[in-house]
C-alpha cells in the first residue's frame, strides 16, 4: 500500500500524476532505430533540396533582374549619342579643360 497523495515512482520516473496509471505496450514491440547511415540519408536530402533552391534562386535572378537589366542597358545604348552628350556636357560647364 502507498501512502496518500504520493506519487507512484516506476523505474525511476517521478512525472507521473497522482491517479495516473503507466501501461506497459503490450499489443507489438517498437520497430529498432536506424543506427547506420542515417547521417548519409539525411545529407542525400537535404543536398538535392539546397540544389533544387539554388537552382530555382539562380533562375529567378537570371530572368527577373539580369535580364530585364541586359534589355534596359541594350535598348539606352541603341540610341546613345556620346558626342551629342559630351557637348551638352561642356555647355553646361561640367568639364574645366575644355571650353
Amino acid at each position: 500500500m502507498r501512502a496518500a497523495g504520493r506519487q507512484p515512482v516506476l523505474s525511476g520516473r517521478t512525472d507521473v500524476g497522482v491517479g495516473e496509471t503507466i501501461t506497459a505496450m503490450s499489443a507489438g514491440t517498437l520497430p529498432k532505430p536506424q543506427m547506420r547511415g542515417l547521417l548519409a540519408k539525411r545529407l542525400r536530402f537535404h543536398i538535392v533540396g539546397a540544389i533544387i533552391v539554388s537552382l530555382g534562386v539562380a533562375a529567378s535572378y537570371k530572368f527577373g533582374v539580369a535580364e530585364p537589366r541586359k534589355k534596359a542597358y541594350a535598348d539606352f545604348y541603341r540610341n546613345y549619342d556620346s558626342m551629342k552628350d559630351f557637348e551638352e556636357m561642356r555647355k553646361a560647364g561640367i568639364f574645366q579643360s575644355t571650353k
